[in-house]
């Protein structure tokens, strides 16, 4: 029990180390190149991604079908085609995704199911992690998912 109780502390203070080794470092942010873009998130408040030591934090991107469609795949794509974008300007690349969450407005699983071909053809083994969210609202109108990402910044 002992060593288990100096092994907790121990990596208690490593994580309050590395913490506190990034504090002072200052962020930097990813501002979409569009300026309608650029104006929307500086009205809210958000950036596409905060860099912010080895970490790279994407804003959620929404997914959901245009007027029209029928099926959530094509929103599955804008969304995964918007968020490879995003990765690229960082100089990252799906490799570098290590958490990847989603939220979802309505039946989980049928999202689930329709986002899974999509999804494959861009995250690869080693997987992420991953938590899927159900949420009673999502900001946009017409979304049903919002994936948001956590990168290692790459070297």
């Amino acid at each position: 029990m002992h060593h288990a109780t100096i092994r907790a502390a121990a990596i208690a203070f490593a994580l309050t180390a590395a913490a506190a080794a990034h504090a002072g470092e200052p962020k930097e942010t990813l501002m979409p190149e569009s300026a309608e873009g650029r104006a929307f998130q500086e009205t809210y408040g958000f950036s596409d991604a905060v860099v912010h030591g080895d970490t790279i934090h994407l804003s959620g991107v929404v997914a959901g079908p245009a007027p029209g469609e029928d099926s959530l795949t094509p929103g599955y794509e804008r969304a995964f085609a918007r968020l490879d974008a995003i990765i690229k300007r960082l100089g990252a690349t799906w490799d570098d995704v290590l958490v990847f969450d989603t939220f979802h407005k309505g039946p989980v699983a049928a999202q689930v199911e329709a986002l899974l071909p999509v999804k494959s053809r861009y995250i690869k083994a080693p997987f992420p992690t991953w938590t899927a969210v159900g949420v009673s609202d999502l900001y946009s109108p017409g979304a049903v998912t919002e994936i948001k990402l956590t990168l290692r910044k790459p070297q």
